[in-house]
């Protein structure tokens, strides 16, 4: 295990804002890590899953081999926090999904995938989140998702109104937190810092990290950054028009959409 004081949480990195989120929990204090192969899972005391285009990220865990080690540390008990995309990995039911989606799960809810509308419907608001000092927190909602139902031992921290109805957008359950918005762009890093206070909190019990540094280059500066030693850590398109589609083929992978 590491040294919860400065705990090493991972940013699933095949799409999405990684190095947005990499900053803001380094900022908040702990080590990060890119996490594209199931290796590298194991050493972890806990992960974030970015926004990115959820159909994508879902085929690109399976291609690459992490969906069922990604599915067994939640079950074990690993803290993980999902933004936007990552909420809709982390809800055991989707509605609205593409044909053959298939969710991480472990968060009792049922989220509705692009509730909010298209591109062009996106917008920021000031939220008010349970548990956060400082005042509003201002929220950026792309092609987000929101929650439909929540299940009995599901908190909700923040809700907004929308289309004449009350809807979570962020919702915690023991070790797992999610928002339906992209904390990482707007320079206000409370919620990574509250994700980060939830790791040093949880308990070791069950929590298992490989001493091993296969694959791992770890700086021997004083910043406390774990490193890749790839070259450039993007995962690129195969296809020839980037079209999404339910257990086919691959998106941009620079999308921050739900």
């Amino acid at each position: 295990m590491s040294d919860l004081s400065r705990p090493v949480i991972g940013v699933l990195a095949v799409q999405g804002d990684v190095r947005e989120h990499r900053a803001a929990l380094e900022e908040a204090g702990a080590a990060t890590l890119p996490v594209r192969r199931p290796e590298e899972l194991a050493t972890l005391d806990a992960l974030v899953l970015p926004g990115g285009e959820s159909t994508t990220i879902d085929k690109l865990t399976r291609t690459f081999g992490l969906r069922d080690p990604l599915r067994a540390r939640i079950a074990d008990g690993m803290p993980v926090y999902g933004s936007c995309a990552g909420m809709i990995l982390l809800a055991d039911r989707i509605l609205d999904g593409h044909p053959h989606q298939q969710t991480l799960g472990g968060l009792d809810i049922t989220v509705r995938r692009n509730a909010f509308g298209r591109q062009v419907d996106s917008y920021e608001t000031d939220l008010e989140v349970r548990g956060l000092e400082g005042g509003p927190l201002r929220a950026v909602f792309i092609r987000a998702p929101w929650v439909e139902q929540a299940g009995p031992d599901v908190e909700v921290l923040a809700s907004v109104e929308a289309k004449g109805e009350t809807h979570p957008v962020v919702v915690r359950q023991g070790r797992l937190l999610a928002t339906s918005f992209h904390p990482e762009v707007t320079g206000d890093h409370r919620v990574h810092a509250l994700f980060v206070g939830m790791v040093r909190d949880s308990s070791t019990d069950g929590m298992v990290r490989d001493s091993s540094t296969e694959g791992i280059v770890r700086d021997s500066s004083t910043d406390g950054m774990v490193r890749d030693s790839s070259t450039d850590g993007m995962v690129r398109d195969s296809s020839t028009d980037g079209t999404v589609r339910g257990g086919g083929e691959n998106d941009v992978a620079r999308d921050v959409s739900a």
